[in-house]
């Protein structure tokens, strides 16, 4: 049986790295934050320990029965963080990174101490990191409700279609309404803030009035 004080050191580790990743997630403010992350990563560790330890004992040879279920178990806890937004589906950051949590805690667990500290490194970067670039180039996508509304209705729809094809963007469930001199078309779009922006930019001029909101995609 290995010593108590390396099955110390490995939990220790392991919640160590957990508690980093968590502080990121809890600074953002997400579900997941650090007293989750630190479970966790020490669970997935102590059960790594225990995984080897219980076969060393019972003289089973599947050292990694109990470690391999942790990866099918931990897909219940990311699920339970995903959640439906004005459109958008949130949490799949959050479920992802339980899931990275769970295999750092098995490094950590198995005395890989430099693959887990790495890996946590990495996860790091990618949370704390990428968002500024998504940001910067303005990546991410949400699904939008156009109105677009003008006294002049002239070719309108044309050039609704136009801009939105320029710009590759799919248009869905498209519809025109006319209410006394007022005539407005209505869609449904996945686009990014930057194609927001530049729809918003093409489509904006005195008498043209355009409305855009997050809603619920509707699946069939």
């Amino acid at each position: 049986m290995l010593p108590l004080s390396t099955i110390t050191y490995r939990l220790l580790w392991a919640a160590v790295l957990g508690s980093v990743i968590g502080v990121e997630r809890s600074i953002r403010k997400r579900p997941a934050g650090m007293r989750t992350s630190v479970c966790v990563c020490l669970g997935a560790a102590l059960f790594t320990i225990l995984s080897a330890e219980c076969a060393k004992l019972t003289g089973d040879s599947a050292t990694t029965r109990i470690a391999s279920n942790i990866v099918q178990g931990i897909g219940f806890l990311g699920a339970g963080v995903i959640l439906r937004e004005r459109g958008s589906v949130v949490g799949l950051t959050t479920a992802a990174t339980i899931f990275i949590e769970a295999a750092i805690g098995m490094g950590a667990g198995a005395g890989f101490y430099q693959a887990s500290g790495v890996a946590a490194l990495m996860v790091l970067f990618a949370l704390a990191g990428l968002v500024y670039v998504e940001d910067l180039l303005k990546l991410k996508s949400r699904y939008m409700l156009f109105r677009v509304s003008t006294d002049n209705a002239a070719d309108l729809v044309a050039e609704v279609h136009r801009i939105f094809r320029d710009l590759n963007i799919r248009l869905d469930n498209c519809q025109v309404s006319s209410l006394g001199s007022k005539h407005m078309v209505q869609f449904d779009a996945d686009v990014t803030q930057r194609q927001q922006e530049q729809a918003l930019s093409a489509m904006s001029r005195p008498g043209v009035s355009v409305e855009m909101m997050p809603i619920e995609r509707q699946h069939e």
